[in-house]
């Protein structure tokens, strides 16, 4: 047997002015990993791919590694950096080969292609017009009917934070195994419905989510599925399919696929309000934690996370927290590379006056970028190579890029080179910080932190600040979503 075994994963956030290059998938290297160092950086991982690794040993199929690129979320694709990793996996799958393993996101934009994964399928159809394809995706995917159209199986996350990566891949190849073995009969149906839930409120961790999750979860343990997935979609998308969806697999009754599908779909427009956020003002969240008493309090910049797109130098919040007085604080992270260079030129031990963030522009907000200056002693400098720890990613190597520690006296900051979600312990550990010891713990994520540092937070307080990844829908300008859509238009209904 012969399998093409590939990544090509990125969320893309329209509204961000963050630039995605070939190098933006190579995560400190010129270009995305290819052949056998595929194998060696992701093998034993809690990764799709790493699951697709591990298929392929146990049926001891002969691999081709095309490529393996995951850039961090950002603007769109740049179209040489599109092409030439879909160029490499066609001409992969051109070469021939039994079955193609894919690990995808589902919500890649790129300059010329509002759907990066369905023109890919495409086009190794247009090479393979019968070899079957596996598709892992992201929870977060907004589905095309064209993934839908030229894919074998699918299968997405079920869990947010995303802890179920490995399981995932598994569930989307062990159909296309089946089909392989003359087993099984894949048949594939999907659906969407006219709404866009709040990110803050998409977590699996909570209702309404864990419940349609659980329900896919169910189908697939009584046999009612070979594969069901529900994607809350990805709103900071101004694109035409941005959304929520639903796709399942059966074994040979595309009617039946299609009846659960739609089940999981009307599940999640009867409980569309739950997916509404509502937004506090900063003030009122920042003197709630300010009566709090017992930490770590947990204060979430859910405005500006990087793995929604942000560009993670806003300072809008970490600001209101210096000038409340916050104390005994530590905050994860500011990206500048521009601050970790003036660190490192000082040294550790050196106190320095940094101007701090602010180094992005935000034109789809018609904000301009604004810096704040920071006094403090450098704690400590890395090289901002660790790996997860998990249970997200688990052994995945990340790379912040250059970083440091800058201790003001009230709060310990981290300032990094390259964008990284505080999702996993090990990034607080490379940097010598101890999130478990401080009251307040200042993060610049949205639920992905509850993976790993979850446990840890006494309480959470939801910090509305400046950035691309708004949770006030009506501050960003939609000129080409599908309209109407659920809670932009509230009385919109489906098939509108």
């Amino acid at each position: 047997m012969r399998l093409v075994i590939a990544q090509m994963k990125h969320e893309t956030n329209t509204f961000s002015p963050v630039p995605t290059p070939l190098e933006r998938f190579a995560r400190g290297r010129a270009t995305p990993l290819e052949g056998d160092k595929v194998r060696e950086a992701f093998k034993g991982t809690g990764t799709a791919i790493g699951a697709f690794i591990e298929a392929a040993d146990k049926e001891g199929a002969e691999v081709a590694y095309p490529v393996a690129g995951n850039a961090a979320p950002s603007g769109p694709v740049q179209a040489a950096a599109y092409e030439y990793m879909a160029g490499r996996i066609v001409s992969a799958v051109a070469r021939g080969c039994d079955a193609v393993l894919l690990d995808l996101h589902g919500a890649m934009v790129a300059e010329k292609h509002d759907d990066g994964e369905g023109e890919l399928l495409r086009r190794i159809r247009e090479v393979a017009p019968k070899v079957p394809i596996a598709v892992a995706l992201d929870m977060h995917t907004n589905l095309s009917l064209e993934m839908v159209r030229h894919a074998t199986t699918i299968a997405g996350y079920q869990t947010y934070p995303h802890v179920d990566m490995h399981e995932t891949g598994l569930r989307a190849v062990r159909p296309l195994l089946a089909l392989l073995a003359g087993k099984a009969k894949p048949a594939m149906a999907a659906g969407t419905r006219p709404m866009l839930p709040h990110v803050m409120r998409q977590s699996s961790l909570d209702s309404p989510n864990k419940e349609i999750q659980a329900r896919a979860r169910d189908m697939e343990r009584r046999g009612e599925a070979l594969s069901a997935s529900f994607f809350v979609g990805f709103p900071h998308a101004d694109i035409p399919i941005a959304g929520s969806s639903a796709v399942v697999v059966t074994d040979g009754d595309a009617a039946r696929a299609q009846a659960l599908a739609g089940e999981l779909l009307d599940m999640a427009w009867k409980a569309r309000e739950q997916f509404v956020y509502k937004v506090e003002p900063l003030r009122e969240s920042i003197a709630r934690a300010m009566r709090l008493r017992a930490g770590p309090v947990v204060l979430l910049d859910h405005y500006d996370n990087c793995a929604s797109g942000g560009t993670m130098d806003t300072m809008t919040v970490l600001g209101a927290l210096i000038e409340a007085g916050i104390e005994d604080a530590c905050a994860f992270a500011i990206c500048d590379s521009a601050a970790v260079e003036q660190m490192k030129r000082a040294g550790e031990g050196a106190r320095v006056t940094l101007s701090l963030g602010g180094k992005s522009d935000l034109p789809s907000l018609g904000l301009r970028g604004q810096p704040l200056t920071v006094t403090g002693n450098v704690r400590k400098l890395v090289n901002g190579l660790y790996r997860n720890e998990g249970p997200m990613a688990r052994g995945e190597l990340m790379d912040m890029g250059a970083a440091g520690v800058l201790d003001t006296g009230r709060i310990q900051i981290a300032v990094i080179s390259r964008h990284v979600e505080p999702h996993d312990i090990a990034a607080f550990k490379a940097l010598g910080l101890d999130p478990a010891a401080r009251r307040y713990v200042m993060l610049k994520s949205r639920v992905h932190w509850r993976a790993g540092l979850g446990p840890l937070a006494r309480e959470v307080i939801e910090c509305a600040g400046t950035g691309v990844c708004t949770s006030d829908y009506f501050q960003l300008r939609f000129r080409r979503l599908r309209r109407p859509i659920y809670p932009l238009d509230v009385d919109c209904v489906p098939g509108a």
